[in-house]
């Protein structure tokens, strides 16, 4: 049992209706969770308004309610709280409910639109290797501790991230490395988080479906730094050019990264192969096993955020050259007797495919070829389709476009739509494979020796969504047992 009081503590209210000293079981913001002496909170979603629910939620036991506005009619038994934002009010909510775990750690957000998850992953495998218990919040999985816990959402909502931290101190996590994705921000889903720090990778086309345009876009990842404290920092890409936007009216201590300008931490590429990075970083050359230079943007900010949490330069960069990479992000496999190399990214931004196909193009050898299997999300950002098309075409020697998560869209209408992006001079290197196996297998039939075959847009994924339904598929199982079929 919570006092109401106590877990409304800095939620900005607006009006009262009832007696605030209640005692409550739990809270909810699902009408269809809601228990006994519980708090509901009416958030409006994107698709649900939990206005709609709020009698509902009553009829089933809630003593207590959030809502930005009060119901026609008023329940003396029922306590309301009126408020401008449900949203954000759950994130202070779950908060308090849980004794505001993440003041308990040092809880580090990175956003951006790629490198995210390899950041977070990365600075959880550093701390761990080196004795600091920590925790991880990412697209692929969430770790407290040694537990792993498989990962809905990229951030999960309010009370279930809370939630997630009150575990991870239980567990005596001294550090979370999380992922922040613009829609969580724009939600409020982090509302209540205190973070040690803020880091921006990129930003580039992405999820333009939900906010509408890419100024909004700026704005969402922007939220995160406009809420940091001024004891935290807000560590960005100078080689970005919304770096810099990131940057303006946040209070907390503002610290740079960056390859190409003068930023406060640098890295300097010496060497770009399959086997992995030679960089000059902290005034050091280490070679890393992780590829490509996105991969030192992804290093150098990992090592960035180390240093301003006070690890030693010697220990961070001895750690991080032996740590292999993140699974699905740029994963590299061998075809029987090393004929061809198959790469697994979870390319599925323009940018992010141009980076993974210019690092192939930098580091192939001879006459080898790029054949690139790619497809396009359903129920997605409709606009970077062409443009993905587009960049296969013209960075690849052969592509194939094929089904990715097609979700309640039909494959074949999204496919087209990649196609028509395509110049026409470099039609004839595309094929429209809807089936993503059978694009895979006939891939691997065109290789030749030394070629590089892509396989974008999946990664991690361990299934492909149809209508609604998860079917299990990942590319990388799919890649090794076609090679066993190959002669």
């Amino acid at each position: 049992m919570k006092g109401l009081q106590d877990i409304l503590y800095k939620v900005p209210i607006t009006a009262v209706h009832g007696d605030l000293s209640v005692e409550i079981t739990d809270f909810f913001f699902d009408s269809r969770e809601v228990m006994a002496g519980s708090l509901f909170v009416a958030v409006r979603g994107t698709a649900v308004d939990g206005h709609k629910y709020i009698d509902q939620s009553i009829g089933k036991g809630a003593i207590a309610v959030i809502c930005e506005e009060f119901p026609e009619k008023l329940r003396d038994d029922v306590t309301y709280v009126q408020v401008k934002d449900s949203a954000i009010s759950l994130g202070y909510v779950a908060g308090n409910y849980f004794g505001n775990p993440a003041r308990e750690m040092k809880v580090v957000g990175v956003t951006g639109t790629n490198g995210k998850t390899t950041t977070a992953t990365l600075l959880y495998d550093l701390f761990t290797n080196l004795g600091y218990p920590s925790g991880l919040i990412s697209t692929v999985e969430i770790r407290i501790g040694k537990i792993i816990v498989p990962a809905t959402h990229t951030t999960p909502d309010a009370k279930s991230l809370h939630k997630t931290f009150h575990r991870m101190v239980k567990e005596g996590c001294e550090f979370c490395f999380m992922e922040v994705s613009s829609h969580a921000l724009v939600q409020g889903r982090v509302a209540g988080v205190s973070f040690e720090g803020g880091v921006f990778t990129n930003l580039t086309h992405d999820h333009l479906d939900f906010h509408g345009d890419f100024k909004e876009y700026i704005r969402a990842k922007k939220l995160l730094f406009d809420g940091l404290s001024s004891s935290a920092f807000a560590l960005v890409n100078l080689d970005d050019k919304q770096g810099k936007v990131m940057l303006q009216n946040t209070i907390a201590r503002k610290v740079t990264y960056g390859m190409k300008h003068m930023a406060d931490f640098r890295v300097r590429i010496l060497g770009n192969t399959f086997s992995g990075l030679h960089l000059e970083i902290g005034g050091l050359e280490v070679w890393f096993r992780m590829v490509g230079s996105f991969n030192a943007y992804n290093l150098l900010a990992v090592y960035s955020v180390a240093v301003l949490l006070g690890l030693g330069v010697d220990e961070i960069l001895l750690e991080l050259s032996k740590i292999q990479g993140v699974n699905g992000r740029f994963q590299a496999l061998k075809a029987p007797g090393g004929k061809f190399t198959a790469i697994v990214d979870y390319a599925h931004t323009p940018d992010a495919l141009q980076n993974v196909l210019q690092t192939i193009q930098d580091i192939r050898e001879g006459e080898a070829r790029i054949i690139t299997v790619v497809g396009c999300g359903g129920n997605r950002d409709k606009a970077k389709r062409p443009v993905m098309g587009k960049i296969a075409a013209e960075m690849s020697d052969q592509v194939i476009f094929t089904s990715d998560n097609p979700r309640d869209e039909n494959p074949a209408e999204i496919i087209q739509e990649i196609v028509a992006g395509v110049p026409v001079t470099r039609r004839r290197r595309v094929l429209t494979v809807e089936n993503r196996k059978e694009a895979i297998a006939v891939a691997c039939s065109l290789a030749h020796e030394n070629d590089v075959i892509l396989v974008a847009g999946k990664g991690h994924e361990t299934y492909q969504e149809i209508k609604g339904i998860k079917h299990p598929f990942d590319d990388r199982q799919v890649l090794t047992e076609t090679f066993k079929t190959l002669s």
